[in-house]
C-alpha cells in the first residue's frame, strides 16, 4: 500500500506546485479543478502520514521486544505495538476506500427533476413533499437551490418541478436519489381513511458545462411566451418565459422562474445541456457491465427505490434492504443516514472492482 501512496504523493507534490503558478491562477477553470484535486489529495496525504507513523511504531516496538534487554522499554513497546495493531486495519481500510478512483461527475452541481406518477392529486402532493425534503436537506448542507420550472398540482404540490442545486460534491451525493419513490398513506383528498399508494419519479442529472457537451444552437428552436400562474405584474404582460425545442431528440425545456428573458434562457439551456449530457452518460453506463450490475446504480429510472410508509412511520430503501422507523425526520430533510449507507455499498462495490491496484 505504501508504494501506491507514494505514487499519489508525487501527484500531490505536483499539484501543490501547479496551484501557485501565475498562468494556472489566471485560468479560473483549471485553477478550480486543481484546487479540488489538491483538497482530495491533502486528505489522503494526512492519512498517509498517520499510516507511516503507525507502521514505523510497529516496527520499532517489534525490534525492542525482540531485543528484550530493557524490561521497562519492552513494556512500553508492547503498549505501542498493541496501539498500532489496533489502529492499522481500520486505517488501511479507510485508505483503500480513499484510493478508489472517484467518478469525475461526482463533483458537479446537478439538476433535479421530480414528476408526479401514479396516484392523481396525491402523487402531486407527494412530489411537493419530496421537493421540500430535498430543499431542507440541501439547506442543511449549505447548498443553494434554485427552481427552473414548475407545474403545480390541482390540490397542492407539483405535477412536475425542476430545480438546480449548487455546492460541493452535489451530484455524487444526490445521484442515489434517482428512481421511483412510493408513498403509502391516507391521502389528504381521501375521505374514507383508506391507505393509498402513490408514486413520484426523481431524476438527478449532473450539470453539464459548455465544454462537456457541444450544443448546436441551429438545432434548438427558442419560443418566447408570457409567464403563467402566480407571480407579479410581469405575469402575462412580458414575453420573458422561454421554451426550448431540441429538434434531434424532441426534448422540450421550459423556464419562467426569472423575470428576465435572458436569465430564463440561460437556465433552460443549462437543463437542456444536462439532459443531453445525461443521455451520453446512460450510453456509457449501458456499455459498462459492472455498472449495470450495481445494486445502487442510478441508471434504471423505472426502478422503485424507496417506500415511505406513513401508518408505520417507516422508510425502506429497497436497493440495500435498509429500513428506518424515522419517517418524520427523513421527510423533513434528514436523509444523510440513507445516503451514507448507499455510498458505503457503492464504494464497497468499487473497491472489489479496483482490488487489482492494491
Amino acid at each position: 500500500m505504501i508504494d501506491k501512496l507514494n505514487i499519489v504523493k508525487q501527484r500531490f507534490d505536483e499539484v501543490s506546485d501547479l496551484i501557485i503558478q501565475p498562468d494556472i491562477i489566471a485560468d479560473q477553470k483549471k485553477y478550480i479543478q486543481l484546487n479540488k484535486e489538491y483538497k482530495d489529495l491533502k486528505a489522503l496525504m494526512d492519512e498517509r502520514e498517520r499510516y507511516i507513523e503507525l507502521t514505523n511504531n510497529q516496527q520499532e516496538a517489534e525490534e525492542i521486544i525482540a531485543d528484550g534487554s530493557d524490561a521497562e522499554m519492552v513494556e512500553m513497546a508492547k503498549m505501542q505495538l498493541e496501539e498500532a495493531k489496533e489502529e492499522l486495519p481500520g486505517l488501511e481500510e479507510k485508505i483503500r476506500f480513499m484510493l478508489v478512483p472517484k467518478d469525475p461527475e461526482d463533483a458537479k452541481n446537478c439538476v433535479v427533476e421530480i414528476r408526479a406518477g401514479t396516484g392523481g392529486d396525491e402523487a402531486s402532493i407527494f412530489a411537493g413533499d419530496l421537493f421540500r425534503m430535498y430543499t431542507k436537506y440541501c439547506e442543511g448542507k449549505g447548498w443553494s437551490t434554485s427552481v427552473v420550472d414548475l407545474n403545480e398540482g390541482t390540490s397542492g404540490g407539483y405535477k412536475e418541478i425542476i430545480f438546480e442545486v449548487n455546492g460541493e460534491d452535489v451530484y455524487g451525493t444526490l445521484k442515489f436519489e434517482a428512481g421511483v419513490h412510493r408513498v403509502q398513506r391516507v391521502p389528504q383528498t381521501e375521505t374514507q381513511g383508506r391507505v393509498h399508494t402513490s408514486a413520484a419519479t426523481v431524476m438527478v442529472l449532473p450539470e453539464a458545462e459548455e465544454f462537456d457537451i457541444e450544443l448546436d444552437m441551429q438545432e434548438v428552436r427558442i419560443e418566447r411566451t408570457t409567464s403563467t400562474g402566480p407571480g407579479g405584474q410581469s405575469v402575462n404582460t412580458t414575453y420573458s418565459a422561454i421554451k426550448l425545442h431540441h429538434e434531434p431528440t424532441g426534448m422540450i425545456v421550459s423556464c419562467q422562474d426569472q423575470k428576465s428573458s435572458h436569465k430564463n434562457l440561460e437556465k433552460a439551456l443549462k437543463v437542456l445541456r444536462s439532459r443531453l449530457y445525461d443521455l451520453e452518460l446512460e450510453k456509457k453506463q449501458a456499455a459498462d457491465s459492472e455498472k449495470r450490475k450495481s445494486m445502487v446504480s442510478s441508471g434504471d429510472r423505472s426502478a422503485k427505490i424507496r417506500t415511505y410508509n406513513y401508518p408505520q412511520g417507516r422508510v425502506t430503501d429497497h436497493r440495500i434492504g435498509l429500513t428506518l422507523y424515522d419517517l418524520g425526520n427523513i421527510i423533513d430533510g434528514d436523509i444523510q443516514k440513507i445516503i451514507d449507507e448507499l455510498q458505503l455499498v457503492a464504494n464497497t462495490e468499487k473497491l472489489k472492482e479496483s482490488n487489482e491496484i492494491f
